[in-house]
């Protein structure tokens, strides 16, 4: 009786080992796709271009790219959404700065620019891997599913968009804010000597 456990263990063994192998690579990739953000989001456009080509090629999966759309909905809000919120927590740590003479604190999203990206790449190959299972295709009047994303869209981004009025913040910043120093003064008029 021992045997028949032990045997079944030692196959196991192969099987494991060429998971956390290609485990490995998979997280060795995805950490040296870090840095290249441009890259990693033309991947994920294509991506979308191919799911969104599926979907017209067969006519169908409605459903499935209505739950796409609502799931990508919820992680855009993470990714435009502070991570401490003044309105829900007590300022403990770090806070948006709400006066002109408050010090300037970076913004710090709640669902950060890779997770943002990762999160997206993986809802949308799980969708394209749904088109292939015909029991995913539920027959619906699209026009209405669509039409009901689009109202839940404008009024997320509107009470989104009121939120960051109100407290001040931009969730984008784009490059890096440089120093430019205290402009000179154009009273003097004349050129200025060095004392040669």
């Amino acid at each position: 009786m021992d045997g028949v456990g032990g045997e079944g263990a030692s196959a196991a063994a192969p099987l494991n080992q060429w998971r956390r192998d290609v485990w490995k690579l998979f997280q060795y990739y995805l950490d040296k796709s870090t840095p290249h953000t441009v890259y990693r989001w033309v991947g994920t456009a294509v991506l979308a271009f191919l799911y969104a080509l599926r979907c017209y090629y067969v006519q169908g999966f409605y459903v499935v790219s209505y739950g796409l759309g609502i799931y990508l909905l919820n992680l855009l809000i993470g990714f435009l959404s502070p991570l401490v919120d003044p309105e829900l927590e007590p300022s403990n740590g770090p806070m948006l700065p709400t006066k002109g003479s408050d010090e300037f604190k970076p913004f710090i999203r709640r669902l950060p620019e890779f997770k943002f990206w990762y999160a997206i790449t993986k809802a949308l190959c799980v969708a394209f891997v749904m088109t292939f299972f015909s029991m995913f295709d539920v027959p619906v009047f699209w026009p209405i599913l669509l039409f009901y994303w689009l109202v839940l869209f404008l009024l997320t981004m509107k009470r989104q968009i009121m939120h960051m009025i109100k407290y001040k913040y931009v969730p984008f910043n784009i490059g890096k804010q440089k120093y430019k120093g205290k402009k000179p003064s154009g009273g003097s008029g004349g050129s200025t000597s060095r004392g040669d």
